[in-house]
């Protein structure tokens, strides 16, 4: 399969480096790297691979894709200025003018971080996880040691579906049920993310949305500890932010960890921001996810995708992230 990467990105390389417009670049990108492209196709086949080979494909996998990216960059760079010296030349041209056979737009913002917040996951070695955004009680609620009546329910502002007995479908609050999912699909070992949309009943505001994106990672094996834990989310942070960041861990309480934890990163200029929550996956969880706890432990994190954007680009208000305002959205 490493092979099968390497002969595809040095393929690619050549057809970008021999682009003769930006449509042909455009398309180019799109069809190479791409979520139809060959490239992002082995995503799906990691899942029958070892932990080691997953790790190895996966770096060669965002190796490829760095390397993709790096010359559809610097391909553009020539294009543009081709482009720009006919412009001038040419001393007039509607740019605002969509033409047939040009892609006019390009992804959300939110869409671009999932997207290249599973690529670093891959690259670290884990699988990506999909599950139904309508889920039942034991799912969303019970099999992550939610009690019937633990109080850490009312810490979930929960729209329930008119299906079946009351209260028992929902739409899912957290990504968390995937990993329940994953937990009665999959044997260990698991290291899989889990990126989706999520729904609470709650009033939006500049700081909240009733429906916005989560990923969540989850990692069982034989011998997790917390230090694994700490390093997979400090390994996080450089791969993403860069290496001008680090991470930290703080006490907190989770139904479904023990023990749990809140982790913030710190900026380069020394500031703190609060990101997520993590910690060593709940034995009650273990044993309903049909794994037993005596042979294996894990960890789990989460964090909000939406605030993250809105970190990442300034934006001070979440609710620009669901509006059709295309003087926002063309910004990105």
């Amino acid at each position: 399969m490493i092979d099968d990467i390497r002969r595809i990105q040095a393929e690619a390389a050549n057809q970008i480096a021999g682009a003769a417009s930006l449509d042909e670049l455009a398309t180019l990108e799109r069809d190479l790297v791409g979520k139809g492209s060959e490239l992002t196709g082995f995503k799906k086949q990691m899942g029958s691979l070892d932990h080691e080979a997953r790790r190895e494909v996966g770096a060669a996998l965002n190796r490829a894709r760095e390397v993709l990216a790096a010359a559809v960059a610097e391909r553009r760079e020539v294009l543009e200025g081709q482009a720009a010296a006919e412009r001038a030349t040419a001393e007039r041209l509607d740019l605002t003018e969509v033409r047939a056979g040009r892609d006019a737009g390009h992804l959300h913002l939110v869409t671009q971080a999932i997207e290249e917040l599973e690529d670093v996951f891959v690259g670290l070695g884990f699988t990506v996880s999909e599950g139904p955004e309508v889920e039942d009680d034991w799912h969303n609620f019970t099999a992550l040691n939610f009690g019937t009546y633990h109080p850490a329910r009312d810490m979930q502002d929960t729209f329930f579906v008119a299906l079946g007995e009351p209260k028992e479908v929902v739409m899912r609050t957290h990504t968390s049920p995937v990993q329940v999912r994953t937990m009665e699909e999959r044997q260990p070992p698991i290291y899989s993310v889990m990126p989706g949309r999520v729904y609470r009943n709650e009033a939006t505001d500049a700081t909240h949305l009733a429906v916005f994106h989560q990923i969540e990672g989850l990692v069982i094996d034989r011998g997790i500890t917390f230090g694994h834990l700490a390093g997979t989310i400090d390994r996080f942070t450089k791969a993403y932010f860069g290496e001008g960041f680090s991470s930290r861990l703080r006490p907190s309480y989770f139904p479904f960890t023990e023990p749990s934890a809140e982790f913030d990163i710190q900026r380069p200029d020394g500031t703190w921001l609060e990101l997520g929550g993590c910690g060593m996956v709940h034995p009650n969880v273990l044993r309903n996810g049909g794994i037993d706890p005596e042979e294996f432990s894990g960890f789990a994190f989460g964090f909000g995708i939406d605030r993250l954007v809105a970190t990442r680009h300034g934006v001070t208000d979440l609710r620009e992230l669901t509006g059709t305002d295309v003087r926002f959205l063309e910004q990105f």
